[in-house]
């Protein structure tokens, strides 16, 4: 049974739309379209700790309630200046980001932070 162009057109068509409408979701997760346009700060203590690609992600004890604070990709960190050793369980950091649109959510997309009295900037087009 062989399949007619038209057809094999329409069926390529549909594959490459899937594939698109596949790879926006995943941008859009890992982007800021779930956060907030307001800026919120946290104080907490680092409980757990995971860093690498896509983003790293800090677990937040903030007054008895876990945060979920997403830091930079490895280069973003690097370039602001953090090492690895600086997010560290038992670390105490103070955190400016923008929070989930989702009150019920814990997350917060982390562009500045503090752990001491030093500063560092992730992402200085939204401070």
């Amino acid at each position: 049974m062989a399949i007619n162009f038209r057809t094999r057109r329409l069926f390529v068509l549909l594959i490459l739309l899937l594939i698109g409408h596949a790879s926006s979701a995943a941008w859009a997760h890992h982007g800021w379209s779930w956060a907030s346009n307001e800026q919120t700060e946290l104080t907490g203590t680092i409980t757990d700790v995971r860093l690498g690609n896509p983003h790293g992600e800090l677990t937040l004890d903030v007054e008895g309630t876990a945060w979920t604070v997403e830091v930079g990709q490895p280069w973003r960190n690097q370039r602001a200046g953090l090492q690895e050793s600086d997010l560290a369980e038992g670390v105490e950091i103070r955190v400016l980001g923008a929070p989930s649109a989702n009150p019920d959510e814990k997350l917060l997309k982390a562009v500045r932070l503090w752990i001491g009295d030093r500063e560092y900037t992730l992402y200085p087009d939204r401070v």
